[in-house]
């Protein structure tokens, strides 16, 4: 059973950086399609980036050239270096696995992934 855990979140000021992690089992990272997912209030989750077994990585218009996905295959940690943060950014954000490690025909598609953590908050003010 794959498990989750986010940290990282907080409220920054626009402009700030925050660096969200997500611990998960051993050689989960390895064997999984790994995405991170926000949903902001009143609206659906959607793909923030994702990061394939075979090292590609694929983010939203949105964050492109902003955020960065990176993985710790020895401490089993997903990062998302989230930087040049706006308002806009401001939601849940949401760590998920699906089995097998590729993901193109998964992300940016939430109900695709079948693992998820609980969350963690990112306020930009």
């Amino acid at each position: 059973h794959v498990q989750l855990v986010e940290s990282g979140g907080g409220s920054v000021q626009a402009g700030g950086s925050l660096r969200l992690s997500c611990v998960a089992n051993e050689y989960t990272l390895s064997r999984h399609c790994m995405g991170w997912f926000c949903q902001a209030p009143g609206k659906e989750r959607e793909g923030v980036a994702d990061f394939d077994g075979h090292g590609a990585m694929k983010y939203a218009d949105s964050v492109k050239g902003r955020f960065s996905i990176s993985q710790d295959n020895v401490k089993n940690t997903l990062h998302l270096q989230m930087n040049d943060l706006k308002s806009e950014d401001t939601a849940m954000y949401y760590c998920a696995a699906d089995h097998g490690v590729d993901c193109s025909t998964k992300w940016p598609r939430a109900a695709a992934f079948t693992y998820w953590g609980q969350g963690t908050q990112v306020t930009v003010s």
